[in-house]
């Protein structure tokens, strides 16, 4: 599904990917972790083309993205993606944030977006929150409803940029549950996220990045259950992580 190939990028002179390389297979729920400024954020963000990078390949279900005359609106209209904040328009109902990309990107109907968003508002367990405002809504129901909007374009991936990171904790739950269960029915799914008992629960594999490098990617049961086995920083970071 996902093909990272020796993948890097500069901001000036600083290199923030340092030859990343990678594959995520259908259906592979993929973590991607490591300390602040390791690059994370920056890679999850190149595989939609929402940073461009300097060298390398990155092909998402058949497409290259770096290769001119890839059309990014239409590969990022397949590739959902759900980011820290929660990236909701403010002034727009629930069922008008849901509805808009489906008319204006899809194409479709009004009736039918609208159909569609209610079908993932009730999987996401917010049925009864179409009409309200965002600013309305508890953190942790405005990153679910991101959640429903980026299912509601029929992805055939999902992003995810540390998703939990700007919720009150007792709401860090409600959202992890969604991504549980989207993982549970097949959904492709990288993860960048510091939630250490989510990527032990529900991923795949995870891939430890340092300094815009990946140090470590493997199994996740190899990953928690052989510290030992782990690059010197990957053990440092564990040490932290799971220490508390």
């Amino acid at each position: 599904m996902i093909r990272i190939e020796n993948v890097s990028k500069w901001y000036g002179q600083a290199r923030v990917l340092a030859g990343c390389s990678t594959r995520i297979a259908e259906g592979e729920v993929v973590v991607v972790c490591g300390p602040s400024g390791s690059g994370k954020s920056t890679l999850i963000k190149t595989i939609n083309g929402l940073e461009p990078f300097d060298e390398g390949t990155i092909v998402v279900n058949g497409v290259s993205v770096g290769a001119p005359g890839t059309d990014l609106p239409r590969l990022r209209a397949r590739v959902g993606m759900v980011f820290q904040s929660f990236e909701l328009f403010p002034h727009l109902t629930v069922r008008e944030n849901l509805a808009l990309a489906q008319v204006v990107v899809l194409g479709r109907s009004r009736d039918e977006a609208h159909a569609r968003g209610r079908e993932y508002l009730a999987r996401v367990g917010l049925a009864g929150f179409a009409d309200r405002l965002p600013a309305q809504l508890s953190g942790g129901q405005q990153q679910r409803v991101a959640i429903a909007r980026a299912l509601c374009m029929d992805p055939v991936c999902m992003l995810f940029d540390e998703p939990t990171s700007a919720l009150d904790p007792e709401m860090v739950g409600e959202v992890l549950d969604v991504m549980v269960e989207l993982a549970g029915e097949g959904m492709t799914m990288v993860c960048v996220t510091h939630e250490m008992g989510f990527a032990r629960k529900v991923a795949d594999r995870v891939i430890f990045m340092d300094q815009g490098a990946i140090l470590d990617d493997c199994p996740s049961e190899e990953f928690f259950g052989n510290r030992a086995g782990r690059p010197e920083r990957a053990q440092q970071f564990l040490a932290r992580v799971l220490s508390h």
